[in-house]
């Protein structure tokens, strides 16, 4: 009985999983990502105070974040329409799309490799991170009203 009891669990679950939404997914994805970098911004003009080792945490959770973008799964074809600013130049330049995410990525590891000991350092950090993300934005995001 215990072993039937499990097996449902198992099969809800992964029904569940079947039918996320990818729309929502990567909303919210891009929601934390946001914060973080908001986080960031705040200590790198000055709004907050500079403490490495909160910045090294930030950055850390922002590598983490960036990890779980997985392009092919959260931007499937089809996902264009809806509740979406996602622009249609995503799926017609996937290949351009997918290289601003990995020069994303490979700066935000780069800012946690070299972890930023003071407030310029961490400036020059989310200038360029911040520079892929207004890049993507420009090229792959619908702009609302």
């Amino acid at each position: 009985m215990r072993k039937l009891v499990l097996a449902i669990s198992m099969l809800a679950l992964a029904g569940s999983a079947a039918f996320a939404d990818p729309i929502q997914d990567r909303q919210a994805l891009m929601k934390e990502r946001g914060k973080i970098v908001g986080g960031l911004s705040k200590v790198a003009k000055g709004d907050q105070a500079f403490d490495a080792a909160a910045v090294l945490t930030q950055l850390q959770a922002l590598q983490a974040n960036a990890e779980k973008l997985d392009v092919d799964a959260l931007f499937p074809k089809g996902s264009d329409a809806g509740n979406t600013t996602a622009s249609p130049k995503i799926w017609e330049d996937m290949a351009g799309f997918k290289a601003a995410e990995d020069k994303y990525l490979a700066d935000v590891k780069a800012a946690v490799a070299a972890a930023p000991a003071d407030v310029d350092a961490l400036k020059a950090q989310v200038g360029t991170i911040g520079s892929d993300c207004g890049t993507c934005h420009q090229a792959y995001r619908v702009k609302k009203g």
